[in-house]
C-alpha cells in the first residue's frame, strides 16, 4: 500500500516539512494497519521541529502524536497515542493499545481528547485529585490541554483561574473560568493562594507558580513551552526544572511539586476510554480550533507556533 506522509527532515521552520510517498510493507506480527481519519497537531511537534523536545526523535521522521482511524480488514474504529508516525494516510501499530471509538463521534473531537484529554484527566483526577471547593490555576487556559483542564476542574467542583493573553480572555471566561494575563507583573498577588497549579511552560515563570500554592497544594509541570527559543542541550530546561522541583518538595513547607509525562502505562488506555465516553455523553467537549488537510501541516504548525488558536488543530488525511 502506498501512502503520503509528512516528514520532518531536519530542524527548522514549518516550511521545511516534506511530503513523501512510501510503500508500506505488510504489518509485523502483533500489528494492524490503521487508515487514518484524523490526527492531532501538538505543541510537542513545534518543539520537535526546533530540536527542543525532551523525547526528541532523530531526523528525519514522520511526526504525529495521536490518531483516530479504522483497522484495515475489520473496519473497527479506533484511537491511540503514537507519539510519532501519525501524520500519514495509514500506519501500522500494535493492536494492544487501540481503544474503540463509537461510530457516532466526530473523529476530530476524539483526536482532541487523546493525548490532550488523557493528560488533562490524569492531572486533574490522578495527580492533583481536584475536589469541590478548591481553587486551581491553569496556565495556558486557551490551549489544547488548558481548555480541557478548565472543563474537568470545573466539573469536579473547583473554582478555576486561567492565564491567557488578553485577546483570549473572553473565551476563557465563556468556559466558566476567571481569566488573568500571564504577563501581569502582579499575577501572584492577584491570584492569591490556590490548591493546584497546572504549568505547561516551566522556564522563569516556575517560581511564580510555586509561590501561588497554599499549604497542602501541588504544582504540576507538564511541559516547557517557555523554553522553546533556548539554545544548547535540549534537556537543560527539564533538568533545571526537575532540580528546582525536587528541592521544593524536600523542604518541609507542606507543598508538593510533580512533573507529569504521559505514557502508555499508568492507566492510559483506561483513561482514554473514559474521556471518549465523556465525549459520547456530552459531559466533555473539546475545542477544535481548525480542521485542515494533511497538506496544510506546515500552516498548522505555524498557527500553533504563533499561538493564534484556541483548542486543538486537527489534520484530516
Amino acid at each position: 500500500m502506498k501512502v503520503t506522509q509528512v516528514v520532518m527532515p531536519h530542524a527548522g521552520e514549518p516550511e521545511v516539512l516534506e511530503f513523501r510517498e512510501r510503500e508500506l510493507p505488510p504489518p509485523a506480527p502483533g500489528q494492524v494497519r490503521v487508515r487514518i481519519e484524523a490526527t492531532g497537531v501538538a505543541f510537542a511537534e513545534v518543539q520537535m521541529l526546533r530540536g527542543r523536545y525532551y523525547a526528541q526523535p532523530k531526523f528525519p521522521f514522520v511526526p504525529g502524536y495521536d490518531l483516530v482511524g479504522r483497522v484495515e480488514g475489520t473496519g473497527q474504529r479506533v484511537a491511540t497515542m503514537t507519539r510519532t508516525g501519525a501524520w500519514s494516510q495509514a500506519v501500522d501499530l500494535p493492536a494492544e493499545h487501540l481503544v474503540p471509538v463509537p461510530e457516532e463521534l466526530d473523529a476530530a473531537e476524539v483526536v482532541a481528547l487523546i493525548t490532550n484529554g488523557v493528560t488533562a484527566y490524569q492531572m486533574v483526577h490522578r495527580v492533583a485529585r481536584v475536589s469541590a471547593g478548591q481553587t486551581v490555576l491553569v496556565h495556558g487556559a486557551a490551549g489544547g490541554v488548558g481548555t480541557l483542564l478548565v472543563r474537568l476542574a470545573l466539573a469536579a467542583g473547583a473554582r478555576v483561574i486561567g492565564t491567557a493573553s488578553t485577546a483570549k480572555h473572553d473565551r476563557v471566561r465563556a468556559m466558566g473560568a476567571t481569566p488573568v494575563d500571564y504577563r501581569d507583573p502582579q499575577l501572584v498577588e492577584k491570584v492569591g493562594a490556590v490548591d493546584a497549579v497546572f504549568d505547561h511552560a516551566a522556564g522563569p515563570g516556575l517560581k511564580r507558580s510555586w509561590r501561588m500554592l497554599r499549604r497542602g497544594g501541588v504544582l504540576i509541570v507538564y511541559g516547557s513551552a517557555a523554553t522553546l527559543d533556548d539554545k544548547g542541550w535540549r534537556l537543560t530546561p527539564y533538568v533545571q526544572a526537575m532540580g528546582r522541583m525536587l528541592w521544593w518538595s524536600i523542604v518541609p513547607n507542606g507543598r508538593r511539586a510533580r512533573f507529569y509525562s504521559i505514557n502508555h502505562k499508568n492507566h492510559f488506555d483506561e483513561d482514554l476510554a473514559t474521556v471518549i465516553e465523556l465525549l459520547r455523553t456530552g459531559e466533555l467537549r473539546p475545542e477544535v480550533a481548525a480542521r485542515m488537510p494533511l497538506t496544510d501541516a506546515p500552516k498548522a504548525l505555524r498557527m500553533l507556533n504563533d499561538r493564534t488558536v484556541v483548542g486543538k488543530i486537527v489534520l484530516e488525511p
